[in-house]
């Protein structure tokens, strides 16, 4: 029986006419033999359909319902709007992208060492490190949407880290959905290289122009970080209620290295946060933080997989959700302890708090281990706040409101507290206390 679903049954001829239309006239392109063995992945897995087990409590009927129309290589965003998005604001360098394409003349760069390289990925696509790296690890066969990304990518952002050096400055990319026209489809792409013994911090936000139609993001984004060098990554979802948005974030971790990810999910209708790691020599590291506060009827969707393929792994993993109204949650986290990975030690913990009784939230924690010589760990709690934690607040004089919102904040911090900057977390806390605040009845 084939695996294509009757979504994509509909849509594979828009798909495939869109694909060759913008591209049956390439010929030299370094990524066309990579794009178009990524549609003919596409074209032979199709869309998860609801019996799809990874994709069982996140219906994409809004997705398959939008019309095919890859955002247009326009350039609309002016600085004056950018300014007013409600945005984060970082010192460093600032990288921004309009529907997936780089705009140099509204992008901030700055002095780098020799060697290092912050920029577009579509300039840099004959780079040796891009030729050598891009799409090395990504799953094709099993992930229509990272095909799709690799069939259709425009652009997205290269950052090069060499051996040895250390970026002081985050590192600031910057995607702006910009809708306003036709609701349209955007495929980011991101390589990040982080070389033996170096270390960056990049954050990446994205973000709706206002006015835009519901606008869609198919992003995905490869990290590498070499041995002994040092990763940290963070991703911000600010899109608007409007928009719909399908991420894939795929990392490497070598020897003594450490990979850190923050993924803070504030906007978007229907969001998917994809994440794979794997641990791929001895000593490795990775920390998985994720955030997620929602209300209406948003839906986000948590997938993660650490690929423990060594001994010596270390992974830690902590989502926390806040859910209100009729939203609703998913978080499918599995470890993965392959035979040979002995002595590694993993843990996992999904906590979520309902603030109505619409809300939902469905978890699935999961460990897979063939190794006898580990330490793993793995729980998800799901529940309403603390009544003895209310009782005292309420004691001291705090209104029952304040003393509900001061503790969903504090339950949030616990993971804002991990992003590595201090400016940030300030900003993101703020952002919070503010939506908590404004949601407390």
């Amino acid at each position: 029986m084939s695996k294509t679903s009757t979504s994509t049954l509909q849509l594979a001829p828009v798909y495939r006419e869109t694909f060759d239309r913008l591209f049956s006239g390439e010929k030299d392109n370094t990524w066309l033999p990579m794009r178009r063995s990524a549609m003919q992945s596409f074209e032979s897995i199709g869309l998860p359909g609801p019996r799809t087990e990874a994709w069982r409590y996140t219906n994409l009927a809004k997705v398959s319902a939008m019309p095919f129309v890859p955002a247009p290589s326009t350039e609309q965003l002016q600085a004056l709007e950018l300014e007013k998005l409600e945005a984060v604001r970082l010192d460093g360098i600032r990288l921004v992208f309009e529907n997936g394409r780089y705009r140099e003349s509204l992008s901030s760069l700055q002095s780098l060492p020799a060697g290092a390289i912050v920029g577009s990925l579509a300039r840099h696509h004959d780079h040796p490190k891009v030729k050598e790296y891009l799409q090395q690890n990504l799953p094709l066969e099993n992930e229509a949407f990272v095909a799709l990304n690799t069939a259709f990518m425009p652009d997205g952002a290269f950052v090069f880290i060499p051996r040895g050096v250390q970026i002081e400055q985050p590192i600031h990319l910057v995607f702006v959905n910009d809708a306003r026209q036709e609701a349209s489809v955007a495929f980011p792409r991101n390589l990040i290289i982080a070389e033996e013994s170096s270390s960056v911090v990049v954050v990446e936000s994205w973000h709706s122009l206002p006015g835009s139609q519901a606008g869609f993001t198919n992003a995905v984004t490869e990290a590498f970080t070499g041995r002994n060098a040092k990763l940290e990554l963070v991703k911000l979802q600010l899109e608007d209620r409007s928009a719909l948005h399908i991420g894939h974030t795929q990392a490497t971790v070598q020897r003594d290295a450490t990979f850190n990810i923050n993924t803070i999910t504030l906007g978007g209708a229907l969001v998917r946060n994809n994440l794979g790691i794997q641990l791929s020599e001895e000593h490795a590291t990775a920390h998985l933080f994720g955030l997620y506060l929602l209300a209406g009827n948003q839906h986000v969707d948590n997938h993660t997989l650490v690929d423990h393929a060594v001994p010596h792994g270390l992974s830690n993993e902590l989502y926390k959700g806040v859910l209100d109204q009729q939203s609703e949650g998913v978080f499918s986290g599995k470890i993965l302890v392959r035979k040979d990975a002995q002595k590694t030690n993993a843990y996992q913990s999904n906590k979520n708090i309902l603030l109505s009784d619409d809300a939902v939230m469905n978890a699935k924690p999961q460990l897979e281990i063939f190794a006898d010589d580990v330490k793993c760990s793995h729980g998800a709690t799901t529940g309403q706040l603390d009544e003895e934690a209310l009782f005292y607040l309420r004691s001291r004089g705090i209104g029952e409101a304040g003393a509900r919102a001061f503790l969903n904040i504090a339950f949030a911090a616990d993971v804002i507290n991990n992003i590595p900057l201090e400016s940030l977390r300030e900003q993101l806390m703020q952002r919070i206390e503010k939506k908590l605040l404004d949601s407390a009845p």
